[in-house]
């Protein structure tokens, strides 16, 4: 899994989360909701400074963005792209791509 967090979504988790360096941000997924890729589950996020058996991670201005070994059920198959478009919305939103990596 490839984890990608544009320039303009790493500055919207600085400002609203109030992060900066060596700090951590992890994505997983929890019941109710829904994504493009999964029904009944959606996707979230908690500040954690602390990873700890890590599935995928990537840095951006100091800050680490990850996704537990735990939640490799929601995130298999699929790369995700965190973006920030402030005339679309003004939350961050998540673009899934198929990796081919199912098995």
């Amino acid at each position: 899994m490839k984890l990608t967090i544009t320039d303009a979504a790493g500055k919207w988790f600085e400002e609203e989360m109030g992060l900066s360096s060596g700090n951590g941000v992890r994505f997983y997924g929890k019941v109710y909701g829904n994504t493009p890729v999964h029904d009944g589950f959606s996707l979230a996020l908690t500040r954690d400074d602390h990873p700890k058996e890590v599935y995928a991670e990537t840095e951006k201005d100091g800050v680490t963005y990850f996704v537990d070994q735990g939640d490799e059920w929601f995130f298999k198959g699929y790369d995700l792209t965190v973006d920030f478009d402030p005339e679309l919305s003004d939350d961050v939103t998540y673009r899934y791509e198929e990796n081919g990596e199912l098995n």
